[in-house]
């Protein structure tokens, strides 16, 4: 991941109701939700939720696919790991991380 994607991505999360979205995306996994599930879960019109998803697919975090009438939104997990490891590369001085649980953790700070 380079700079400029980093900090679309991160622009992309640097809003309530789209950190709430991703976050259910995150939660709910490879299989996904509909706009209908994400609108009832989270109480977003979905007028909002729409623009919402597309500025979240814009940045590459989520991704949909056509099932029959029905839209399935996913986070997209490869993206996701993607903005933590560069956001984690040059941390702990230079010095390589534990990871635990697929999250890197910092043993030298």
């Amino acid at each position: 991941m380079n700079e400029a994607l980093a900090v679309k991505s991160l622009g992309a999360l640097a809003q309530e109701t789209r950190l709430r979205i991703f976050r259910a995306l995150v939660a709910q996994g490879p299989q996904g939700l509909t706009p209908g599930q994400l609108s009832e879960t989270l109480g977003v019109a979905s007028t909002a939720l729409s623009f919402h998803l597309k500025e979240l697919s814009h940045a590459g975090l989520v991704s949909h696919e056509r099932d029959g009438r029905h839209l399935i939104y996913r986070a997209e997990f490869g993206a996701m790991n993607d903005l933590l490891q560069f956001l984690t590369a040059h941390c702990c001085q230079g010095e390589p991380c534990e990871v635990t649980t697929s999250v890197p953790v910092c043993t030298t700070c």
